[in-house]
């Protein structure tokens, strides 16, 4: 096998979390011509197809699926790099936001490597929900946010987040015949998925409480209010999780991504935030 260039690599994992060619174009700015060439000279070098495309699909193949995780390293050590090597004495400003749930999970590893790393940039943490971060992070008020993947397309793919069903461990809500369920926000995508699952099972529901609050989520759980829906990084020990044999249908993973705001207003600091949480949570995709 020849070495895989990074621009190779680059174009296939954008091509991946775009969902086609075309989107690849606006993360590596090249035609979809040049992104198509890049994609069949790694899989020359591979030695195997990596992608099914045709005018309306994209799909991994068994060797992409392979590909695809040392790529994201690959590319995350490379900026992770590049940030340490050429921005080494950076000390401005950057704002970081993140939702409640993925903080849980992921921020202490994000803040103390970024930290490490940039121990003179002051950093300022927003924890907000995703539908509150994007238009943030849109109109600059925050450089660089992980949210809920709402569409293909929007932002760095990260990886997946499972969601799991949640309750009280004191109470049985789930035997209701019509079963409670707290949400979350009109517009959130747990909040879409929670609906489209329960009303694809048939399993008779009724909103008892929502909230964009994560706090909320847990609070109307552990009361015996409602079961509800939270990223697996964020259930408390005080919660059981509850699936099929509870009678709950299964749920998907949400995507996770990383968004920025527009190039033009980025600095070096935010360059090298996202490099760091490339770095650190892309792997898991």
């Amino acid at each position: 096998m020849n070495d895989l260039r990074i621009d190779w690599l680059r174009a296939f994992v954008a091509a991946v979390d775009g969902g086609s060619l075309s989107a690849a174009t606006r993360v590596v700015h090249r035609s979809q011509a040049a992104v198509s060439m890049q994609v069949k000279k790694l899989e020359q070098a591979v030695g195997a197809p990596v992608l099914l495309r045709d005018a309306r699909r994209l799909e991994l193949t068994p060797q992409g699926r392979r590909l695809l995780p040392h790529a994201r390293r690959v590319l995350g050590a490379h900026q992770e790099a590049q940030a340490a090597v050429l921005q080494p004495g950076l000390s401005g400003q950057v704002c970081f936001g993140i939702p409640e749930d993925y903080a849980i999970g992921y921020l202490q590893r994000v803040l103390g490597a970024f930290s490490a790393s940039y121990p003179a940039v002051e950093l300022t943490l927003v924890c907000a929900q995703s539908t509150a971060l994007i238009p943030q992070v849109r109109d600059g008020a925050v450089d660089v946010a992980i949210v809920t993947q709402g569409r293909p397309g929007r932002g760095r793919l990260l990886f997946h987040e499972p969601l799991v069903w949640v309750a009280s461990r004191s109470t049985e809500v789930w035997r209701e015949e019509t079963l409670p369920v707290a949400v979350y926000e009109k517009g959130a995508v747990v909040r879409a998925l929670t609906e489209s699952a329960l009303a694809s099972s048939g399993r008779r529901y009724r909103l008892a409480y929502h909230s964009p609050s994560l706090v909320g989520q847990v609070v109307a759980a552990q009361s015996g209010l409602a079961v509800a829906v939270l990223a697996r990084c964020a259930v408390p020990e005080s919660l059981q999780v509850i699936d099929s044999r509870h009678g709950l249908p299964p749920l998907p993973p949400v995507p996770v991504a990383m968004i920025a705001r527009p190039q033009q207003g980025r600095s070096a600091e935010a360059r090298a935030l996202q490099a760091q949480i490339v770095a650190l949570l892309s792997a898991a995709a």
